[in-house]
């Protein structure tokens, strides 16, 4: 599916149920899939390339107000994000990485990597 970027504005609800701040900060690839209730904070910017799966109930970061931190989060092609999960700031998840339900992802997640837990840790290679 291609995303129609014109009918994804800031603050409201998309039709898929999911809520963008900053949508012209937000790239996102072809057969991308994006779970019900995410929320999605692109002031610095999100990259979401192709065939990326995020389930339901994501909170994508690229700033953090308890903290300050900020930056650019790209989720790289094919990669697969659990249902509640939350992704900080300045992080990338590599190609084909699946982060587990319910993680706090803080730190880069490298390709082909399988990764859960708070703080997420990487546990083993996709197979």
């Amino acid at each position: 599916m291609v995303w129609e970027k014109r009918k994804i504005e800031h603050g409201k609800l998309t039709k898929w149920n999911w809520l963008v701040h900053f949508p012209e900060k937000l790239t996102l690839g072809q057969n991308t899939d994006i779970g019900a209730f995410s929320f999605i904070d692109a002031r610095n910017g999100v990259e979401i390339e192709d065939d990326v799966l995020i389930g339901g109930g994501c909170f994508i970061y690229s700033f953090s107000a308890s903290d300050g931190k900020e930056g650019k989060v790209v989720l790289k092609k094919g990669c697969k994000i659990g249902a509640n999960t939350v992704i900080m700031p300045n992080v990338t998840i590599g190609e084909n990485a699946f982060v587990g339900a319910c993680s706090l992802v803080k730190k880069d997640v490298p390709a082909n990597m399988v990764a859960f837990g708070v703080p997420c840790k990487v546990i083993k290679e996709v197979k």
